[in-house]
């Protein structure tokens, strides 16, 4: 299906874009991955599309003060690639590596699919894993937007509708920190029917700290913080662990699917979330 008629800008900077968006109408395209099969399908009819992909300046992969800044423009690829995230987040690195197809990771960005929000993405369980901000320009100017708070619902986040994400900031994996991303996809799209991001930290051979995002369970991306506080002070084994990680879906809307029932959904849930803590312990230990 082809979709609606729209009109294009390419804006050359961000305060012109901020502006063009004053039309309740126009909508940002950057990778555009995951606006334009919606508009194929005519279940999104923007009458602007304003491309911020001229706009310069707009794609780094930089590390600052214990920081990732990752650019509004700068591709799933890029990160795949950069030695700043291999060292400084590596899990950001693979979860990249496991989004679509390389056509898809060599046009689509990171900004771009936290502005989307979509619930079975894989990026938004890291950044909430992480930890960080995102960098928002609009007409009155420039604000962060701390991550725990940036997913409102399905395809809902916490950006005025005249706003632009300039930059994501993200947490560094701190020294003796280990983190791991574990997913259960539907084949076809590698969309994720759960995602599961653990960041870890160890004392001796407990859990001293703990920070999970979820995709793919719930309409939204989230952090089970009962889970989080469960685990700290547990052994990082087996059995300790599955039975900290048993309330992971516990209080969430589980969507269900053709691909999935919410019932499998709260298994994968609890199955990854066991996996991806172990596996980040392991990491944790060097």
């Amino acid at each position: 299906m082809f979709p609606a008629k729209f009109a294009y800008a390419a804006p050359s900077s961000l305060q012109e874009a901020v502006g063009l968006l004053a039309d309740p109408e126009a909508k940002v395209l950057a990778g555009g991955h995951s606006l334009l099969p919606l508009m194929k399908l005519r279940l999104a009819q923007p009458k602007l599309l304003v491309d911020i992909g001229r706009i310069p300046g707009l794609s780094y992969v930089r590390s600052e003060d214990g920081q990732l800044a990752i650019g509004a423009m700068t591709t799933y690829r890029e990160i795949e690639l950069s030695d700043v995230v291999h060292r400084a987040a590596p899990v950001l690195a693979e979860a990249a590596h496991e989004v679509g197809d390389p056509q898809v990771r060599a046009k689509g960005t990171l900004a771009g699919a936290l502005a989307h929000a979509d619930p079975a993405g894989d990026l938004p369980a890291v950044v909430l894993a992480l930890g960080g901000s995102v960098r928002a320009v609009g007409p009155s100017g420039e604000r962060d937007i701390d991550l725990d708070g940036f997913f409102v619902d399905m395809l809902t986040t916490a950006l005025d509708e005249r706003e632009i994400i300039r930059e994501v900031r993200l947490r560094a994996q701190q020294p003796g920190a280990g983190a791991a991303y574990q997913k259960f996809d539907q084949p076809a799209s590698h969309y994720a029917l759960t995602g599961i991001c653990v960041v870890v930290t160890l004392n001796g051979g407990s859990i001293a700290s703990a920070r999970i995002g979820v995709t793919g369970v719930g309409p939204k991306a989230y952090r089970p913080t009962a889970v989080e506080q469960a685990l700290i002070g547990k052994p990082a084994e087996e059995e300790a662990v599955k039975a900290a990680v048993q309330t992971v879906a516990d209080g969430i809307d589980v969507q269900g699917d053709i691909h999935a029932s919410p019932e499998y959904r709260a298994h994968l849930a609890r199955v990854l979330t066991r996996r991806a803590v172990l596996q980040a312990a392991q990491r944790a230990r060097g």
